[in-house]
Formats: structure tokens, sequence, C-alpha cells
């Protein structure tokens, strides 16, 4: 089995308008293909390049209420974004994780111009995964999922 998923489809939304979404954290909410996302903590700047830090907090049946760290690993204006979630803060979740350090999994956005549209390419890769209790989860998101928010993000988009 491949360690990650990897979705593509050509929408009717221009790359700098999708990107705009993509980089503004108070706006991932909206395109949330696994309704887990809760909103993002604190300001949830604009990201502006690799290194950029946003928290968002999140839900779902076996955590319940719990935050994630977002490290931006990709950033290529109006062509590529990703980031790589962790757990936060990293032993915030000990009484319902262990020991588990979940953490070594990312998501990337790809976009590139296609006639009046743009090509969406998401990649959700968890080969970074280390901790192989962690590894049990994947994948936490599914094909279908991934491709309902390249269609969120394009509809945000118009």
């Amino acid at each position: 089995m491949s360690d990650q998923i990897q979705v593509s489809k050509t929408v009717d939304a221009k790359p700098d308008e999708m990107f705009a979404i993509l980089s503004t954290p108070q706006r991932h909410q909206e395109f949330d293909g696994a309704n887990m996302l809760r909103g993002v903590e604190g300001s949830g700047n604009q990201v502006n390049g690799t290194g950029d830090v946003f928290i968002m907090n999140m839900e779902n049946d076996a955590l319940g209420p719990y935050q994630m760290k977002n490290t931006v690993t990709a950033f290529e204006q109006n062509r590529k974004i990703g980031w790589a979630p962790s757990i936060h803060p990293i032993d915030g979740y000990t009484d319902k994780l262990g020991d588990v350090k979940a953490t070594g999994h990312t998501y990337t956005w790809e976009l590139e111009p296609a006639g009046s549209g743009t090509k969406v390419t998401q990649t959700y890769d968890w080969s970074g995964v280390k901790d192989e209790s962690f590894r049990g989860f994947f994948p936490m998101v599914s094909e279908d999922q991934l491709t309902a928010s390249i269609d969120k993000v394009a509809n945000a988009a118009k």
C-alpha cells in the first residue's frame, strides 16, 4: 500500500484566487472535506512562506476537541502550498494517545493554469510518519474527501 493519496482535478477557478484561500488559515474550514476543522486559533495570519505556523482547532470521534500545529513546508506564490500538521501541544493528549508522536504527514496543493481554470493536485502524504503506532491511523482522510476539498476551494474562489 502506498503512503500517500494524490488527487488531481481541473476546476473553473483561477490559481491566484485558489491560492489566496489556501494561504489564509481563517478560510480553511470552508474547504474541509473531512469535516474535522473547527476554526483557526488566534489571528491565523496569512501564510507568507515556508516555516510559517498556524494552529487549527479540530474535532473527531477518537480525540474529541484538539489542536493541530501546521508548519508550512511548501510555498510558491499562486502555484504551490503545503503544510505538515502535528498534534499541539506535542505531548498534550497522552491521556488519549499515550506516547504516540502525531507528526510526519503533509498536505500539499499544486495549482497549474489550465485554460480559464486550474489543474489542482492535492497530495496527502504520510510517508514521513516514524511512530509505528501513529502510522496505524492512516489514511485519516479519503480520496473522496480530498476531492471534495478541491471542489470546495474552487467554489469559494468564484
